[in-house]
């Protein structure tokens, strides 16, 4: 079994508009790294699009027909959900297949076809709430893909989401909180955007766990985070299946925020997480990209973070 790459010409046509930091450009320069010698290996298949059924996964069907609504036509202008969540006319398409290749990358692992799987993709999710677009994020795509995990396979019990991007994920604890079968834990700057996610928040059965990093962090804080909270937590959770909200924007060049971490830090977390993995869940594990905004940090963080994926 090899490492898949998930991926759609469709995700690059998702137009945000002149300037936006969640750009086209963003995912082209990933593809362009992922394009490189060193990953002849990598498997590469099109992210199908999700059927309304996944979607209601996590959203309700309300608020789904609500975002279909806000699409505008070929040839119209942007519309915008919020001064940051901008619809374009093929934004509804690209949004269907970053929840769907989510979907099928857990389908992959479990049928045994992949070892694990990154979901090169945009639309991100993880601020996606049960019935609130935000952040650049209209569907909570690795929430879908964890409880389609649960829903669609006995030998799943218990799915969890890892969440490195800088930003904490709101949207992945507003669906996970009450559910005692589902784990959530994340690192990210606070204060910062979206200005939750507080160590005090644990979930209905300490299935939440937050670390707030300070704006300046470096490397050490974000490593003791991990080897001293998170990953003894997901421990103790004791997943059947791993999905990674892969976002990058704690990087030291990113513009959106303050944390200092290296492509090195990574490819640590990375390692960390697939150790926990092989311990917990058989190695099973889909990343999906989030954030990351500097474009030349993004696509090199990506390609380590893939690259230690295809090593597992």
């Amino acid at each position: 079994m090899s490492t898949l790459l998930l991926t759609h010409p469709v995700c690059m046509k998702h137009d945000t508009g002149e300037h936006h930091p969640e750009r086209a450009a963003r995912l082209r320069k990933i593809l362009s790294y992922l394009n490189r010698e060193e990953f002849f290996l990598l498997h590469r298949d099109e992210a199908p699009m999700a059927s309304h059924a996944q979607l209601e996964l996590a959203h309700p069907t309300n608020y789904i027909e609500a975002v279909e609504r806000a699409v505008p036509k070929v040839g119209e202008h942007l519309n915008a959900i919020d001064g940051d969540t901008i619809v374009s006319a093929d934004t509804w398409e690209a949004a269907l297949r970053s929840v769907g290749g989510a979907c099928y990358g857990v389908d992959e692992v479990m049928a045994k076809k992949a070892r694990n799987v990154f979901c090169a993709t945009r639309p991100p999710g993880h601020h996606a709430e049960t019935t609130k677009a935000m952040g650049f994020c209209f569907f909570n795509n690795a929430a879908i893909a964890a409880i389609h995990a649960v829903a669609k396979y006995p030998e799943v019990k218990k799915a969890a989401v890892i969440d490195f991007d800088v930003h904490h994920g709101n949207g992945t604890q507003d669906i996970f909180y009450n559910s005692p079968n589902l784990f959530y834990g994340s690192s990210h700057q606070s204060p910062g955007y979206p200005e939750t996610g507080k160590e005090s928040d644990t979930g209905v059965a300490n299935n939440i766990c937050n670390v707030e990093l300070a704006p300046g962090s470096r490397p050490e804080e974000f490593r003791t985070a991990y080897e001293e909270k998170i990953l003894p937590a997901l421990r103790a959770f004791n997943p059947d299946f791993l999905v990674i909200s892969a976002g990058f924007d704690a990087h030291a060049r990113d513009p959106l925020a303050h944390l200092r971490l290296t492509v090195q830090d990574f490819i640590w977390v990375t390692e960390e997480l697939l150790k926990v993995a092989n311990e917990c869940c058989q190695g099973r594990v889909v990343s999906v990209l989030e954030g990351g905004y500097d474009v030349d940090a993004l696509a090199a963080s990506v390609a380590a973070h893939v690259k230690t994926l295809m090593h597992a």
